[in-house]
């Protein structure tokens, strides 16, 4: 089933897609934040999920790349989202990738993103939401949105330094933990050289340990831990994920990130040379990470909450995650090509009907 044709789809259709794909995020991220008050007043979509000790609004949230530096949180959750994850951020600052650096494949439904981890940082981010807290009303009629916090490798860091590597992860693990309801690990972004490296597990699982150590000595409670993982790893080095995650007591794995693989594209092979490298995201993403979120939770049973992300943009594709084992759902693409009202389509669709407000 194709997705409805709305006011938002065809002014995204055939004027969004006029203006370079950077720039009509930052517009569109101002309209959301600057239409907060009007949108924080519409019910709460969806039914309550637990998870990793924690209580969701909803299912769905927003995936990390949308929000970088935390600056929309609220805004994003009036408009239905359940969590929203920030970040990816970084322990130090950094501009990221020279421009042009995020693109469209409408005929695709996808996006392409050579971002670069462009961020203000773990300090400025860690400000801001300590600003953002103390400014939050005590109780009201609405459960605030779960927020996560995704961290990442600073640029400069070698990834053959596991020292270094797990310093500077640690860096933003002291700054913001403290602020996260739950804390991702990102390794498996295509835009930081050699990062997907340290998705080998006998990388990885030292550097998981050693931000657990550490956000256990600057939080009073236990923030729930969380990998992030690509949809181009081999089955048997996902399951060794798996495996890894049962050993050392995760909390989640988020499955999954962008691709690389340009496979079975409906846009023309020169419109896709022409954008380069970059990771894929949106609905060609669907079927693998599918296929990963699967292969999970046959590996780890029940306990290890699984967040699915890649290529929902239905209430179908998101009956289908969850039917294959997701506990959560994210979106990204689907959300910018679909609009401000595509959430609460989702949740509508999942049987997850409004919750008076």
């Amino acid at each position: 089933m194709g997705e409805p044709v709305t006011a938002y789809s065809l002014l995204f259709d055939h004027v969004a897609t006029r203006i370079d794909a950077e720039r009509a995020h930052d517009l569109g991220f101002r309209a959301v934040r600057a239409g907060a008050p009007l949108t924080g007043r519409l019910p709460r979509p969806g039914r309550p999920v637990e998870a990793m000790g924690l209580s969701f609004p909803n299912v769905l949230g927003v995936a990390a790349g949308f929000d970088k530096n935390a600056v929309g949180i609220d805004a994003l959750a009036a408009l239905g989202f359940g969590h929203v994850e920030v970040g990816t951020v970084t322990g130090e600052g950094q501009p990221g990738n020279p421009k042009p650096r995020l693109f469209r494949l409408p005929a695709d439904r996808a996006v392409v993103n050579r971002m670069g981890f462009n961020n203000d940082g773990a300090e400025v981010v860690a400000r801001r939401l300590a600003a953002r807290a103390a400014g939050l009303p005590d109780g009201g009629p609405e459960p605030r949105p779960v927020l996560g916090v995704n961290i990442g490798k600073t640029k400069v860091v070698p990834d053959d330094d596991q020292a270094a590597v797990e310093a500077d992860y640690a860096k933003s693990t002291r700054l913001l933990a403290p602020h996260a309801d739950y804390l991702v690990v990102n390794v498996s972004s295509p835009n930081t050289p050699g990062l997907r490296n340290l998705q080998a597990v006998e990388k990885l699982q030292p550097l998981l340990e050693h931000v657990r150590r550490t956000a256990d000595t600057v939080t009073s409670r236990r923030v729930p831990l969380v990998v992030k993982i690509a949809p181009d790893l081999a089955d048997d080095d996902v399951l060794a994920v798996a495996d890894m995650a049962l050993t050392i007591g995760l909390d989640g794995i988020i499955a999954t990130n962008t691709t690389t693989s340009r496979a079975g594209l409906a846009s023309p092979d020169a419109e896709v040379e022409a954008i380069g490298d970059g990771g894929l995201s949106g609905r060609p993403v669907r079927e693998r990470a599918l296929e990963v979120t699967r292969l999970l939770r046959g590996r780890l049973g029940s306990g290890t909450t699984i967040i699915g992300v890649g290529g929902i943009t239905t209430p179908e594709d998101a009956r289908e995650r969850l039917a294959a084992g997701a506990d959560l759902l994210q979106g990204y693409s689907a959300f910018v090509y679909e609009g401000p009202l595509w959430p609460r389509r989702v949740l509508a669709g999942t049987g997850s009907p409004v919750t008076p407000g």
